[in-house]
């Protein structure tokens, strides 16, 4: 009878455990998709930013313009300087384009430059472009709890699915548990070296919702190189079509 009810302990354990597994993996992909969803609109935005890319000799910066619909869909512009203005980049469900006023081309982009620095900086055209997707693109786990810039985050550890056509090995996000902020996050390459870090700052209420809207990336293996993007103005949930998203529409955008 002793045996039985250690067994019977001992399988009640191991479901609790198996179950509780379950309940932190599906809080960790809804804290992902939270996140997602506060960063770029549950369906739409639309934002003005400026880049600024520092290296050790020189730096430049460049304003363009972003528009976004779900997963299929995302349109940047450039705006300045003079040299890249009307130089455009599109993402229509499976297929990335840009377009190059000066020389009157359009170029289709194969998935080997995802992980190319776009426009020169230590963004990702995927980074750019959204390519592939934080939420159904990766597994996710909650790894433990740390403070960034005085907010309590979820430090929350991604893997890719087997299937899925990503550029990292591994990304680890600390998320905070008040807002859904991602404040800081670490991307790794498929031997999970750190590549580069990701922080999120000055966070401010912007179109009803607060977000970091200022994003530094610093690479890990070089030294006083950086990329700063801030955000000049967004808006989430703009009515927009995916017909916007077009070659077409490429070339008239300003």
């Amino acid at each position: 009878m002793k045996t039985v009810n250690v067994l019977k302990s001992g399988l009640f354990a191991v479901i609790v455990l198996f179950n509780l597994s379950s309940v932190f993996a599906q809080d960790a992909k809804d804290i992902v998709r939270k996140a997602d969803a506060k960063w770029n609109g549950e369906k739409s935005s639309q934002a003005t930013m400026t880049m600024t890319i520092v290296r050790p000799t020189w730096e430049r910066t460049i304003q363009f313009k972003i528009w976004t619909l779900e997963k299929d869909y995302s349109m940047t512009l450039i705006t300045a300087p003079a040299k890249e203005k009307g130089q455009a980049f599109l993402k229509r469900e499976t297929e990335m384009w840009n377009w190059m006023p000066t020389i009157s081309r359009m170029i289709k982009m194969p998935p080997s430059m995802l992980a190319d620095g776009w426009m020169g900086s230590d963004y990702t055209n995927d980074d750019i472009l959204k390519e592939s997707s934080i939420v159904v693109d990766f597994t996710h786990k909650i790894i433990g709890s740390e403070t960034i810039d005085g907010w309590d985050c979820y430090k929350i550890e991604m893997y890719p699915n087997e299937d899925a056509a990503v550029v990292w090995g591994k990304i680890i996000k600390w998320i905070s548990k008040d807002e859904y902020l991602m404040m800081k996050s670490e991307y790794f390459d498929e031997d999970e070296y750190l590549v580069k870090t990701e922080f999120g700052t000055d966070v401010k209420l912007m179109d009803g919702r607060k977000i970091p809207s200022k994003i530094e990336i610093i690479p890990a293996d070089k030294d006083n190189q950086k990329t700063v993007v801030i955000i000049d103005d967004i808006k989430f949930n703009v009515a927009i079509q995916n017909s916007f998203f077009s070659q077409q529409n490429m070339k008239r955008l300003r």
